[in-house]
């Protein structure tokens, strides 16, 4: 099955190379996105090792090795959304991938945290890249429910990055060492390239390509900022990310410091990163029939329940409710988080047409901008219980869900 029978009418085909099959399309989507994944996730079990290694004072400093990623993707992901529409989706991807593997040589060499985390910016400016052109080739072949159905095929494949990333990378420090993960990065990236160059076409003619300029920059940038339905589905993804971001920086803490599961963490991790997965394989079988915004009612519905009876255990149990009552309540709770991270991001770029990219960015850029300090923020006041989880689950639950409601009614009111 060629995915060019479910583009829209006049979307981008590919140039020089047959369209893919929906299948190979959706598994080498994944790939080019799942490079930002393995690069968090991995790491997650070598926190402890690497802050030792390091000489860190504080262990919780070492969270920053997570959290400053997605601070170098809102930058990245600026420079690389006026890239993509003016150079094209191919290039984009090649000069993302080698400014990553730059990133990854400066973490190889750190001596220091501070070094590492440079190297961790570099890295995630460059990853920026391959997400940005793969979500605007998404969207120059996709459309509508068409494009939540396939985008959340693509969160399908690419959720099994997390499920089986911190086992990986416990795996090759077992063998290798920490920093023989960073090796691996380079290995994925070298591989997902490859496969990328020979098989998918560029997707972005040149008479629709838009040269760059400061002016047109200011517009297009006008645009999106201003436009209120693109804003609420931003803001909202912004919570909804930003309390996720808080317990996936801090996992290993909770998991291993908290609840003491020593090597079980991996496992934990897979366990609760499939209910992500889960969720989005509902998503798409069920986003055509019942479209994307039903769906995302059902699911902040769904999240804001979650938040509700999460914050009740916390209360019940003085703040740190037995592991099994955690990975439950937080398995069903991600499951509608699931739904939501396809379906928001597909709404907020259904408006944008040939500003894909620039729309991709700023979309990407603000949601990181806002969900780092939100995780920040939050983790500061993490100790030794898991009150500020749950609160900032509750509270940017919460917020989301006016957000939402606000895209939607301004979306009503044919914006």
């Amino acid at each position: 099955m060629s995915h060019s029978s479910e583009t829209a009418p006049n979307a981008g085909q590919p140039q020089g190379k047959p369209p893919l099959g929906l299948i190979e399309f959706v598994a080498l989507m994944a790939t080019m996105t799942s490079l930002v994944a393995l690069s968090i996730d991995a790491m997650l079990p070598a926190l402890l090792q690497i802050g030792e290694t390091l000489n860190v004072d504080e262990p919780h400093h070492t969270h920053l090795i997570v959290t400053v990623f997605f601070m170098g993707m809102a930058f990245g992901q600026m420079f690389f959304g006026p890239f993509a529409d003016s150079r094209g989706r191919r290039l984009t991807i090649l000069i993302g991938l080698f400014i990553f593997a730059i990133g990854t040589f400066v973490c190889m060499s750190a001596t220091n945290l501070e070094t590492m985390l440079v190297g961790r910016v570099i890295q995630a400016f460059g990853v920026s890249g391959p997400r940005i052109a793969a979500m605007a080739i998404i969207r120059d072949l996709y459309v509508g429910d068409a494009m939540a159905r396939v985008m959340s095929f693509i969160m399908m494949v690419f959720i099994l990055v997390p499920m089986i990333a911190p086992m990986v990378g416990q795996a090759v420090m077992a063998f290798f060492g920490w920093f023989h993960i960073f090796t691996l990065f380079l290995i994925v990236a070298t591989l997902a390239g490859t496969w990328f160059f020979s098989r998918q076409g560029e997707t972005l003619p040149r008479h629709k390509r838009r040269p760059f300029s400061f002016k047109q920059f200011y517009l297009s940038s006008k645009f999106i900022l201003t436009h209120a339905t693109v804003m609420g589905y931003t803001f909202a993804m912004a919570g909804i990310f930003g309390s996720f971001l808080a317990y996936l920086s801090a996992s290993q803490t909770i998991f291993q410091v908290y609840y003491g599961v020593g090597d079980m963490f991996p496992y934990i991790f897979a366990v609760l990163a499939f209910s992500i997965g889960l969720a989005s394989y509902f998503n798409g079988t069920m986003v055509m029939k019942f479209g994307m915004r039903r769906l995302c009612r059902f699911a902040l519905k769904g999240v804001n329940g979650f938040a509700v009876v999460y914050l009740g255990l916390l209360l019940a149990y003085d703040g740190l409710p037995p592991l099994v009552l955690t990975v439950v309540t937080m398995f069903v709770g991600f499951f509608f988080v699931g739904i939501l991270f396809g379906n928001l991001n597909a709404l907020a770029m259904q408006p944008l047409g040939d500003m894909a990219g620039l729309g991709a960015a700023i979309i990407g850029s603000l949601s990181s901008l806002f969900s780092v300090p939100i995780a920040l923020f939050v983790d500061s006041f993490l100790d030794g219980n898991l009150y500020p989880i749950g609160i900032g689950f509750f509270v940017f639950f919460v917020l989301a869900y006016f957000a939402v409601r606000y895209a939607e009614r301004v979306h009503e009111c044919g914006e």
